[in-house]
Formats: C-alpha cells, structure tokens, sequence
C-alpha cells in the first residue's frame, strides 16, 4: 500500500523523531534484559555448580591445593560452558522474536507504510483493518463499521462497534471493517501499559516432554541424594575420615546428576526454532518443535496455500446479454458489472480478487471512486458468505453494491426461474475450469435508514466475475512428501465445490470426485462426523463452526492436526489445532496471533521442512539423553561399587575424574547431538503418536543394558589390572582410559538406534568430529604430561595397556551393533 487513498498525511520524519523523545517507544515491558546475566544466574544456581563449590572448598581445608585449584578452574570451565550454552539458547530466543516482532500499518510522508509496532509513535495515524491487533491507544478519526474485540481488558470477547471519535486500545482485535485512529499513547502509557496485562508477562504452561524431562531429572536427583548419604556413611565408616568420605559422597552426586538433559532439552527447542525461522518458519513458541514431528493430519486451506492467491479477473457472466465475455472488452452491462463488484470491495482493497476489480474497473470507466464515501459496511457473512456495501455522494446518490457466493446472491435475487437455472450452470461452467467465482447484484432499497441486515435486501442480480488463481507449481510435490511421511491432508475451503474439485483435479490430488459441504456437515451426528472425517478429504463452503467440527473430531479421533488459515475466520481453529498455521503474507493479524506459528512466504512447502524439523529435534534429543543415561550408569558403578563390595582401591575416580567426564558428556549431548542430520529414512517413518511417553520402557531398557555392558568392561578392566598386579595408578589409568574409549564409541554408535556406524559416520557433523578429536586430545594429556597425569593420580600406560582399554571399551559399545543389525531385519521382514 504505497500510495495514500485516506485524507490524512500523517507525521514527517523530524515530527516521528520528537514524538518519540518527548513520549518514548511503544514497548511495555523488555523482559529479555540481555543473554548474559541471566546466563550467569541460572549457572550459580546450577546443582552441579554448588556440587563443584563444595568439593573445591574441602580440598582446601585439606590442604590439597592443586586438587582445589583445579576444581575451581572447572568451575569457572563448567560455568562458561553453561553460560555459553543458555546465551546461544537466549540468542536463538531474541532472533525468534525479532523474525516475528509485529508490524503496523501507519500514514507518514503523505504514504502508508509498515513498520514494527515499537516504532509507532504519538501523533502517528495508524491503519486498521479487519483482523488487525491495535498497535497503541488512539482515537478514531475514520471509521468503515469497524469492530472491536476488546476482551483483553475486558474479559468480554464479543465485538463492540467504534465509530469516529471513538477510543482504542492497544492489544485489542479489530474483528471488522476498517479504521484509522490518531496514536494518543505508546507503551507503558497505553491502558494495556498501566494495568500491566501485557500478553508477554503470562508464561504458558509446560508441555508434556517439559513436565517428563522435570519428573526424570528430579527423580534423578532424589536418588542422587539417596545414594550420596549412603556413600559417605559407608566411607565414614571404613576410613573414619569426615572430609575424605563427604569428597567420596560429593564424587557419586556428580556421577548421578543429569544436569545435562534440561540444558539439552533448552538448547534442542531454541535452536530449532531459530533454525526454522531462517527457513521461513516463524515458531511462536520454541516447544512448539516438539509437535511438530507429531502431525498426522494436516488441513489445508485452497486459496492461497494449494493456489498461487494471484487473483485475475478471467471472465465475466452478463447476466442483461446473457453472454460470458473477458474483462478487457466487457461492453456496456459488462462495464456495470465490474463497477457494482468494485463499489462491493473494500474502498482500500487487500484482498487480491477486490484489487482486480479496483484495477478492472479503473481501466473500463471512468473514474467516480473519489465522489462516494461508503455510509455502511456489512461485512462478509452467512451461510455461504455475502458482504454489501454502501456509499453516498454530495447529491444523495446511494449505491448498495453486493457480492458473494453465487449460492447466497442467487437465493436472495428476484429472479426467474429460467433465469436461475441459467446461472446457475454458467457458475458451475466457469468453476469447472478451476475458477474462483463470485456473484454481484445491486440491492434495492429506498428508505433513508439501512436496514440492520443485509437478508433485508432484494437483490437485482447483475452477473458473475470469475477469477484465475493457478495451483502453486511445488503443490503436487508438496502433498506427495506429506504422503510419504504418513501425513494425511485435506481441503478445507470456503470456495465451492466445482472450483475446488477441478484444482484438486489439476494437482492429482487424492479424493478429488470425494466431497462435502459445510451445511451437510454439520448436519451429521457425531458418529457420522467420524466416519465423514475419516473418508473426505475435501470439505467445502466451510464456515468457523464447520471448521472447528472438523478439527474437533479428528482429534476426538486421536490425530494431532496442522490447520492453515489467514483469516479472521479461521481464528477458533487454528486455536483448536494442536499447531495452527497462519499466512505471513497475507494472514490477518488475529490469525497469526491464534496461530502457533506462521509461514513468512505463505509456502506450504516450508512445512514439510517445519515437520522434517520437528522429527529430527525430536530425534536428536532422545538420542542425547539416551547417551546421557548410557554413560552416567557406568560412572555410578564405577564409583559405588569397589566402596560398597570393600575392593582394594575403593577410591578409583575422585571428582577430579568424575567432572573431566562431565565436561565431555555435557557439549556432546547438548551441541554435538543437536547437530546430527535427519536420518535419511526420517521422513518415511510414520509421526510418532502424541500420546507416547518421551521415553518408553523398551528405550530406556535399551539404555539401560548399554550402561550396564560398558560398566561391566569398566569393572572388567578394573579387576584385570587388579589380577596382572598393577598398582593403583596404574588401574584407575586402565578404568579411566576405557570409559573414555567407550565414550568415544557410545557418542557414534547412538547417533541412530537404526543406522549401522558404518552408515552414520558419512553424516555430515563437523562438531562430532572436532568433539571426539578434542576428548583424545584431553585423554593424551592426561596420561602423558605429568603435571596433569599426577594431578589426577594417573599413570603412562604403555601401547599395549592404552590398547587393551580401547578394545575393552569399544567392544563394551560395539555389540550395540549386532542389536540394530537385527533390528533391521526384523523391520524388512515386516
């Protein structure tokens, strides 16, 4: 909207700049305060960073300074790798919010602009129109039957009429009509503002995978606690030593704690969602993700989404010659036509198919727009919908100009029967060929007050417009992978019947001959709406309630459903569905704000990659918390178990030892993992049913076996060193160095609980390599640089001993492979 059609100039550029130092910007709150600080606190707070605290200062009331030195540099180490992770997680959050920071429509420059809603100021002239959310206080100073939901405030969701000289509110919903109102307060200033009702300040509730992930992790410290006074009683008691046996019980605490799975789960949803919006994705909500990779439905609007929403008047129906002619030549009746259609369109048109008529009409006629202001406005609605318009000159001159369903504005014409007849098989000729039309007809009405309804009206039926509006190129394709991923999709449309079999026809689309209609729809009981929702796949003429009926049983029916929309409609559904879809383009504001997230380019081709997403963050992080669990098992073994059973070195790791391994698990699970592409086969695999526990008994079963194995060769070599009579540096060197090694096996072999190793080490993952390089690395000098090597107690082992740990520790990974090898065969046998 570059040009200005409204009689204000609104503000210059220097009068923008002195509103906004005179009454400030138009935010109400910044709840971000930055990534680091935050960063900081929740890392001081951290379970394992008090652990760390409380070791380090034992160590110096013992004496044994290097020891506590070291343990304060890992917690500086374990802190800066905390604070980076929550700061990249915080980053991805704030460039989220700037993807999708909302935009106002406001008049500066004698042009109507956009710009994002902080940047409107008092004094500006904003525009709303139908769907819009109110960028700031105001008053009206042109009204076109605007509307407003203001339930925000009030609590009250029904629509109130504002008329000029009105006030609004920021935040409210204008559900109707146009306004243009004079900004009067910005930010805290605003009555949103003062009472402090601020959307952004309501945290919503955890989803599902938060409440499991908080359950397991707690249980998890609960044992920790449990285990920790068991520890340090028995070392009490075998060495008589306070200090000595709390350092053995602040040993197993680290070993027990996954502090690494919440930090995991954070940074998989903030990166995700961050690296959706880079696609075109904008995600509302970072655990949005979650859901995603769930969707077994997907219900799709036509126009807009299957068609390229390029609206061009292709033909018009004279009803006065009873001729069907193109809009370039249409001739007298035809040019009355295109004028009435005009005069029914918004007087600013958004809508593509009224900025074809505005542009048909200005090449056809003269122009008369500038002499008639519209006096009334009834908005488009009804089963089907008709919309009339109302506008009046200096004379007196009235125009009622009405447009609609060919259904609606034939039902209420006065018509012949004949004549009825006949437009009613031109309609269905024109939708045949895949066109969007619309009847036009000039109501009748000669009292000076307009009735309250427009089903008041008699209609003179003056003709159909028809409009082109080709399927999307990538269409077909799009649904054909939506297919291969197990997601079923259906048509949910406000156009009729015909045109939407035809364009289903022109893509191939399954269930095209199929279909119902909003109106039978609802007609059905609800047994009969299971079975309609289970075998249409195109559902017509549908209006809110349908809509919602339609979403309603299909998640009575256990299917988690995506629903695209753009309009003010399409509001209670997309809020319905488990992920609601908004048009960035060309959805209304109250449907992006209903929806759960929005499609920047209004290509549905970008939910393919939104689901594709989904799966593999899904994936990814059962992936890292199922290594999570498979390393720590033999860490607690390793350190409970020579204590408990009374074996000669009963101290064989310290916490020196415990935290070099949490520094490995922690960037390996929450960085490494999350950067693990999609299994090739990811989408061919069916959505995983929302009502699965994140981790069922059978995985964690699994996980549970690989931390036993690889304890059990952790313990073998334990024994072994024992048995070949190596002193006690020398075994803590032989069972470190082979927890390391299985380590290192454990991160590659649980990249794909499918996929051999063979197959998963050609994925491309810098980070995984440069993770595993970075953990021999540390192991070579641990073991070979003697400060650090007697630091922590360790010896050089020879070749061969370095050897026999390797083997000893990748072997007590590598069975793992003859399980998904098995696995395999058994998916191929069915």
């Amino acid at each position: 909207m570059p040009t200005n059609p409204f009689p204000f100039a609104g503000l210059t550029d220097p009068e923008v700049t002195a509103s906004r130092v005179r009454y400030g910007g138009n935010t109400i709150e910044d709840r971000t305060g930055g990534t680091f600080w935050p960063a900081v606190k929740g890392a001081v707070l951290e379970p394992m960073f008090l652990l760390l605290l409380a070791t380090s200062i034992i160590y110096f009331v013992l004496g044994e300074r290097m020891e506590a030195y070291f343990m304060a540099g890992a917690i500086i180490l374990v802190s800066t790798i905390s604070i980076y992770q929550d700061s990249r997680s915080r980053r991805a959050l704030s460039a989220l919010r700037a993807y999708s920071a909302a935009q106002a429509t406001v008049i500066r420059n004698n042009a109507v602009i956009k710009v994002p809603v902080e940047d409107v100021v008092v004094g500006d002239h904003a525009v709303a129109d139908e769907g819009s959310l109110l960028a700031a206080d105001g008053v009206i100073v042109q009204s076109n039957d605007a509307s407003v939901n203001e339930s925000i405030l009030t609590g009250e969701s029904f629509a109130i009429a504002r008329h000029v000289e009105d006030p609004l509110f920021k935040g409210t919903q204008l559900v109707s009509g146009l306004a243009v109102y004079r900004v009067t307060a910005v930010g805290r200033d605003t009555r949103l503002g003062r009472i402090g009702a601020s959307l952004a300040t309501i945290d919503p509730p955890p989803t599902p995978l938060e409440r499991q992930i908080s359950r397991f992790v707690r249980n998890m410290a609960l044992v920790g606690v449990v285990v920790f006074l068991a520890v340090w009683a028995v070392a009490y008691l075998r060495t008589g030593s306070l200090l000595d046996s709390l350092l053995s019980g602040l040993t197993m605490a680290m070993s027990i704690l996954p502090e690494e799975i919440p930090v995991a789960f954070a940074t998989f949803m903030a990166l995700g969602a961050w690296r959706l919006a880079r696609q075109g994705v904008i995600v509302k909500r970072a655990t949005t993700v979650e859901t995603l990779g769930s969707a077994t439905v997907i219900c799709t609007d036509k126009t807009g989404t299957i068609t390229q929403n390029r609206m061009s008047l292709a033909q018009l129906y004279v009803h006065a010659t009873g001729r069907t002619v193109g809009p370039e030549v249409p001739g007298e009746a035809g040019s009355e036509l295109i004028a009435m259609a005009m005069w029914a369109s918004e007087p600013v048109p958004f809508d593509p198919m009224e900025k074809a008529l505005h542009t048909a009409y200005a090449a056809t006629q003269a122009d008369r727009r500038a002499e008639f202001r519209m006096v009334h406005e009834y908005p488009l609605g009804g089963h089907p919908p008709m919309m009339t318009h109302v506008f009046a000159n200096a004379t007196g001159e009235r125009i009622f100009a009405c447009k609609g369903a060919p259904e609606r504005v034939l039902r209420q014409s006065d018509l012949k029967n004949a004549d009825r007849a006949a437009a009613r098989a031109q309609v269905e000729a024109l939708a045949g060929q895949g066109l969007r039309v619309l009847a036009v007809a000039e109501a009748r009405w000669e009292d000076k007050e307009v009735p309250s309804d427009q089903e008041a009206f008699t209609l003179d039926f003056l003709g159909l417009v028809a409009f082109n509006d080709p399927p999307k190129p990538n269409i077909a394709e799009v649904f054909a992978q939506f297919q291969d991923a197990g997601i079923a999709v259906k048509i949910i449309t406000g156009d009729n019947a015909l045109t939407t079999g035809a364009i289903a026809q022109q893509i191939h689309f399954n269930g095209a001959g199929h279909m119902i209609d909003g109106q039978e729809l609802m007609a059905l009981d609800d047994d009969a709406m299971r079975n309609t929702v289970h075998e249409k796949n195109i559902f017509t003429r549908m209006f809110p309630e349908a809509k919602l009926r339609v979403i309603r049983a299909l998640q009575a029916d256990g299917q988690v459903v995506a629903m695209t929309g753009d309009g003010v409609n399409d509001g209670p559904a997309l809020k319905a569905a488990h992920i609601g879809i908004a048009m960035g383009e060309r959805g209304s504001e109250l449907a992006k704000e209903a929806a759960s997230l929005v499609l920047v380019n209004d290509d549905l081709g970008r939910m393919v990659d939104a689901v594709a997403m989904g799966r593999r963050i899904y994936s990814n992080l059962k992936k890292a918390i199922q290594y999570i669990i498979s390393i720590h098992i033999p860490i607690i073994l390793t350190v409970s178990l020579p204590l408990f059973l009374g074996w000669v070195y009963p101290d064989i790791f310290t916490p020196l030892h415990v935290i070099f391994l949490e520094l490995i698990m922690g960037p390996t699970c929450s960085i490494v993992y999350e950067n693990e592409p999609l299994e090739r086969d990811g989408m061919l695999r069916p959505p995983r049913p929302l009502t699965f526990t994140f981790l069922t008994w059978k995985e964690v079963s699994v996980s549970i076996w690989q931390g036993l194995v690889i304890a059990l060769g952790t313990l073998g070599a334990y024994r072994l060193s024992v048995h070949w009579g190596h002193p006690e540096e020398l075994v803590r060197t032989m069972v470190f160095s082979t927890l390391v090694m299985a380590n290192i096996a454990l991160t590659l072999v649980d990249r794909s609980f499918t996929a051999s190793v063979i197959d998963t080490i050609r994925h491309r993952n810098v980070l995984l390599r440069g993770m595993l390089l970075l953990t021999l690395a540390l192991l070579a000098v641990l073991l070979y640089v003697p400060p650090v090597r007697d630091l922590f107690h360790l010896a050089s082992p020879s070749g061969a001993q370095l050897g026999t740990a390797a083997l000893i520790g990748s072997g007590s990974v590598l069975w793992f492979e003859g399980w998904k090898w098995s696995r395999r065969r058994r998916m191929r046998n069915g």
